[in-house]
């Protein structure tokens, strides 16, 4: 597996493309979960307990995507970048009839990585994103592209 490298802005395009369907697998075999998959997570906390402390509320994530979440980061697809201020990725992301075959793997991790670190600021938008469909549809479309690479080969 490709793990411990660190992406950033001015490597991440060389050392995704250099990753093999290999270590991508672990994320592929959550294809199954996720299609069979109707709660992604659930609120939790969000009361006062016994002592009259209050729990802030928080999203509980269910396994397949706790897992996919330490995947993400293990690979690693997650990319250090300002996803923040990222325009064409907001569009992709809002677009429900975009076709992600038409870009590459790179900006796909992109993709990833803002719904991923949005999630740490707006909690919930993780598990909304596979609630849409949207992290299933751009991991088949990354898993179809090395299908069509190995048949064209």
């Amino acid at each position: 597996m490709a793990s411990g490298s660190h992406l950033t802005e001015d490597n991440y395009i060389e050392k995704i493309n250099s990753y093999t369907e290999s270590d991508w697998k672990p994320i592929f075999d959550l294809i199954p979960s996720i299609e069979n998959t109707e709660v992604f997570g659930k609120w939790a906390g969000g009361e006062k307990n016994k002592d009259r402390v209050f729990s802030m509320p928080y999203m509980d994530l269910n396994e397949t995507v706790g897992e996919f979440l330490k995947l993400v980061y293990k690979i690693p697809i997650i990319i250090s970048f300002d996803w923040g201020s990222w325009d064409e990725g907001r569009r992709i992301a809002g677009d429900a009839y975009f076709d992600f075959d038409t870009i590459d793997i790179p900006v796909k991790c992109k993709i990833i990585t803002a719904i991923v670190r949005n999630d740490r600021s707006g909690e919930g938008a993780l598990v909304s994103a596979f609630e849409s469909g949207l992290i299933l549809k751009i991991l088949k479309s990354v898993e179809r592209g090395f299908r069509n690479t190995t048949i064209q080969e």
